[in-house]
């Protein structure tokens, strides 16, 4: 039996055991539909006050080993199917476990990034809560930011994850808005180097 299989029978397992309380078969707050983000969204279906734990994103907890190996898959899927779509949906929990969200039934896996999101996550032990940071009117997009990092590793990956929030503060790319003043500093380093190769 490879990882994967093995991954698969554990998760199949687990998932089975969170459909008996799930809480997000049916919120009050939300559903989920056609987003000019991307793909799909959550979106209130109600006004919803500021400071209001609206959901919970549920998921399997893995090892940092096991979600590499999750977005290593998916990635090779990718590339043999260019239309094949599909994500990982992993959430850090802290330095050693995720939670796999890719589950039935976790709506919050489908919140998508804005840099001027209306929504934040609250990560207490193995619970990830998201709470609105403002007042959110009936049929508005509930967002996040993902908080992505810029890797050392390879400075320049935070161009494969171009943002496409629309709002007036979007930075291009996403990342955490701590990491915007770095970001902004090596694009204009990018640029003065290739306009430097061209003259």
């Amino acid at each position: 039996m490879n990882e994967m299989t093995l991954m698969d029978t554990t998760k199949q397992q687990t998932v089975a055991e969170l459909e008996h309380t799930n809480e997000n078969q049916h919120n009050e707050y939300i559903e989920v539909k056609t987003s000019g983000i991307h793909r799909h969204g959550v979106f209130a279906i109600t006004d919803i006050p500021k400071d209001t734990k609206i959901m919970t994103y549920r998921g399997i907890k893995i090892t940092k080993e096991e979600s590499d190996i999750l977005l290593k898959n998916t990635i090779e899927r990718h590339k043999r199917d260019p239309t094949n779509h599909a994500g990982t949906y992993i959430f850090e929990l802290d330095e050693n476990f995720d939670l796999d969200g890719d589950i039935p039934n976790n709506d919050a896996k489908f919140i998508n990034h804005s840099c001027e999101p209306n929504c934040e996550v609250d990560v207490v032990g193995e619970e990830v809560l998201i709470y609105t940071t403002r007042d959110i009117k009936q049929s508005e997009e509930i967002t996040y930011n993902y908080g992505f990092e810029i890797d050392e590793k390879d400075i320049y990956d935070f161009k494969t994850h171009p943002c496409k929030c629309g709002s007036k503060r979007c930075a291009g790319y996403i990342l955490a808005e701590e990491e915007w003043p770095k970001m902004k500093e090596l694009l204009e380093k990018e640029d003065m180097l290739l306009k430097k190769d061209k003259s």
